[in-house]
């Protein structure tokens, strides 16, 4: 098929790479002139496993292009997809003017038929809108070329899209229209093979399915690290509380870690523009309200702990960062905890030494050269110099660090481990001072390794065996 994707940002690209893979024709359509000549040369602007080679591969074999003529867009795709971004406004709704842009746009150049299909997350209503610009274009240029819009929410997730695309969970379609519907179903063939992964609704079903989905997710990161404030006052550890509920075949284990909160560019921002939609509507929707309440409260813990240990006199003190990106498998530094714990410990006084596998050049973009930020080109490379180590993202070279460089090098034997990626009685053994998430105020000695006396209780039973 003759595919056209507006927007070559994460979504888009994943998308027309993706479409290309599989055999179809595509044609990629961004206003930014550097970026299209960027990604002619298959230099690709954001960081995503595996993204890099299917770029090259198809563009090498012409089924992938990219152009800044919107035209040429238009002309190309029967199926024409809408994914460019939708940044919050102030009071937290989705700003849908490029959105507009690209329907009218789409309505400025069309002369044949086409199904136009929403991939950007949008609130509900947004198809409508789109179908409205796109037709008042034609109006006005006197024509009237038969097309449709539906909705095609991605569900891609930052550190697996092209995985994810590939082999979807599920496709959800939105549209009414017998021949759409049949014409998606040929476009995602390919990737519904095992069984039939799409499910058909309408199209305010579908564009809300998608703010539901992120919300769901959010709120159990939100309630989990709630658990978490709740254990360390308690005494309890959330590993074992996390292990206890996650058997439950209801609950199950997938994001019910304890942590620093979530960032990025997906839940923050959907979580607002769902809470907007549901005023429009004159609901208050207090959840999605506590949901993000939580999510800000839980990103200073971990600063907390660090303040609360060297009681708030950090000043002169040099930190060493590991993890930068919101989440491993990314360089998005959006909204992520990162941010809040290093702008904390600069207000204070603090110097940061920071390394991340991939989000350093987006670091470095957002902050640029100041004096109290060194970003470092390896994990152990941050720590020179270092009085403490404090962990932000859980990537998987963090999770086996070495233990005589980490005593040698940070004059302070502390960790302030912000994913719960170490077991605090081995952390103990080796002689640091450990603050996790939910595991109590510190866990500085460690265990006893001499057999307790058996218990009367136990000693009864084995005598009774």
């Amino acid at each position: 098929m003759r595919i056209t994707i507006f927007g070559t940002g994460y979504v888009g690209l994943v998308t027309g790479a993706c479409f290309a893979e599989s055999g179809n024709h595509v044609c990629c359509v961004d206003v930014d002139a550097d970026k299209v000549a960027a990604l002619k040369r298959c230099e690709i602007p954001i960081y995503e496993p595996g993204l890099a080679e299917i770029v090259e591969q198809n563009t090498r074999a012409g089924r992938l292009t990219f152009t800044t003529d919107a035209g040429e867009g238009v002309d190309h795709g029967l199926i024409i997809f809408i994914a460019v971004g939708t940044p919050p406004n102030e009071d937290g709704s989705s700003d849908l003017r490029y959105v507009d842009t690209v329907a009218r746009t789409i309505g400025s150049y069309l002369t044949k038929p086409a199904l136009i299909v929403d991939k950007s997350t949008v609130p509900v209503g947004t198809a409508d809108m789109v179908r409205l610009s796109i037709q008042e274009e034609l109006d006005r240029r006197g024509v009237n070329p038969s097309f449709d819009v539906v909705s095609n929410p991605e569900f891609l997730k930052e550190g697996a899209a092209v995985d994810d695309f590939m082999r979807p969970d599920r496709i959800v379609v939105g549209a009414e229209n017998p021949d759409s519907i049949e014409l998606m179903r040929q476009l995602y063939h390919p990737f519904n093979r095992n069984h039939n992964r799409i499910i058909v609704m309408d199209t305010r079903s579908a564009e809300l399915t998608k703010y539901a989905a992120n919300a769901m997710l959010a709120t159990k990161i939100s309630f989990m690290n709630e658990i978490a404030n709740i254990a360390e006052r308690t005494g309890a550890s959330i590993e074992s509380v996390r292990i206890g509920i996650g058997s439950d075949s209801r609950i199950g284990y997938n994001f019910i870690y304890a942590g620093i909160g979530y960032g990025g560019s997906c839940f923050p921002k959907d979580i607002r523009a769902l809470q907007n939609t549901a005023m429009n509507y004159d609901y208050d929707a207090q959840l999605l309200g506590a949901v993000e309440e939580v999510n800000q409260r839980q990103k200073r813990v971990l600063l907390d702990k660090v303040l609360d240990h060297f009681d708030g006199e950090v000043a002169g003190k040099t930190f060493a960062v590991w993890g930068l990106a919101f989440k491993p498998k990314t360089d998005d530094v959006r909204d992520a905890p990162s941010r809040v714990i290093m702008e904390g410990l600069w207000e204070k006084g603090a110097r940061v030494r920071a390394y991340d596998p991939e989000a350093l050049d987006t670091t470095r973009a957002l902050y640029g050269d100041r004096p109290d930020l060194d970003l470092c080109e390896t994990r152990d490379d941050a720590l020179k110099g270092a009085d403490a180590l404090v962990i932000c993202t859980e990537w998987r070279q963090f999770k086996s660090p070495d233990w005589n460089l980490l005593r040698s090098e940070l004059s302070d034997h502390i960790i302030f481990d912000g994913r719960n990626i170490y077991d605090p009685a081995r952390v103990a053994r080796e002689g640091f001072v450990y603050y996790g998430i939910g595991l109590g105020d510190q866990i500085a000695e460690s265990p006893t390794l001499q057999r307790e006396p058996m218990s009367p209780l136990l000693a009864e039973a084995a005598l009774a065996d």
